[in-house]
């Protein structure tokens, strides 16, 4: 993961509405095994967070100037720290206006992954911890707990000069209290929501489900195609990359490559060709299988509460919509 630049700046702010004060500094870090380090240790843990929003730039204006910045930036107009230095002031004077917020280290890092770059934002907090010196002494010491990322950001910077029509080249965290303890931070970016990342995910479900059923396949075969969606796009999640339709599609008819993105184009599902895969959508899509003295069932999990519900106290499952060909099979054995 080559860096191409990165700094690190401090906000001094708390909680109370009293100024916040910019340590800013004035050259950038030098490339490091630390610096390596410490951003794939961020970016592990940037991509497992849940409840991450995909967007793109609002057009540039006064109120949102920071991709007028980065793009001078980019043209090297501007180098890296005057860029950085611009943002970070802005960062700062959107949280003075922000009684939620509190202050911290911002880093901004530069850096290429594959063939791709990207622009990693991040304020990052210490946590008090304690360590067993050489003289084997046990003293207090601050370490940077990146596991307390509340306010970051990634921009492929690629996507953006390259593909005009995207709404998805922009990630960040979505405040858990709220939407307006991260507001300021996603103002600061000058993002605004393009892709529906759950909705998007729910929605690809849907389409397999229902692929599946349309294939009439055998449960065995059932479960390893669900299993490959669900390892391919959790595998996506991890390394922070959106799901691809066609590679999906691949993935899960290895002999007609084409054909669970063609009966996603032929019904028309209005699927984006990449969807950021929501891990939490994910998590529920799972399938329950019995079968025992004649009787076998098998239903996504995404349907229990819903489609489905299990009475426990009863042992009794209570099926709503029955499938159109099941139903038919019952009326004619009634008749």
């Amino acid at each position: 993961m080559p860096i191409r630049h990165c700094i690190v700046h401090l906000i001094e702010k708390k909680p109370d509405g009293t100024p916040a004060i910019l340590h800013a500094r004035e050259t950038e870090l030098g490339n490091s095994a630390a610096m390596e380090n410490l951003l794939a240790d961020l970016n592990e843990s940037y991509n497992a967070k849940q409840g991450k929003a995909w967007g793109f730039f609002h057009a540039e204006s006064g109120a949102y100037p920071f991709s007028g910045w980065l793009k001078l930036y980019l043209e090297d107009s501007e180098n890296f720290a005057q860029f950085s230095r611009k943002a970070v002031e802005q960062l700062k004077k959107l949280m003075e206006e922000s009684n939620l917020s509190v202050g911290g280290h911002v880093l901004l890092a530069h850096y290429q992954q594959g063939m791709t770059d990207y622009l990693a934002i991040a304020l990052l907090h210490h946590s008090e911890g304690v360590t067993v010196t050489e003289a084997l002494d046990v003293e207090p010491a601050r370490h940077l707990d990146l596991s307390q990322l509340h306010l970051a950001a990634r921009i492929n910077l690629s996507e953006w000069r390259n593909n005009a029509q995207s709404r998805q080249y922009i990630s960040f965290i979505k405040g858990k209290n709220g939407k307006k303890v991260s507001e300021y931070f996603r103002d600061f970016i000058g993002c605004q929501e393009g892709v529906d990342a759950p909705g998007e995910t729910r929605t690809l479900l849907k389409a397999f489900s229902d692929f599946v059923e349309s294939e009439d396949l055998a449960e065995e075969q059932t479960r390893e195609k669900t299993d490959t969606l669900i390892d391919y796009a959790t595998s996506q999640s991890r390394i922070g990359e959106p799901m691809t339709l066609r590679e999906l599609s691949g993935l899960i008819d290895e002999e007609r490559p084409q054909a669970f993105y063609d009966h996603i184009r032929n019904k028309d599902y209005g699927l984006s060709p990449e969807i950021p895969a929501d891990k939490r959508t994910l998590s529920q899509f799972r399938r329950f299988t019995g079968r025992a003295e004649g009787l076998s069932i098998s239903f996504d999990a995404h349907l229990l509460g819903s489609k489905i519900e299990y009475d426990e106290a009863r042992d009794q499952l209570i099926i709503r919509q029955l499938p159109t060909q099941l139903r038919d099979q019952l009326k004619r054995r009634k008749d």
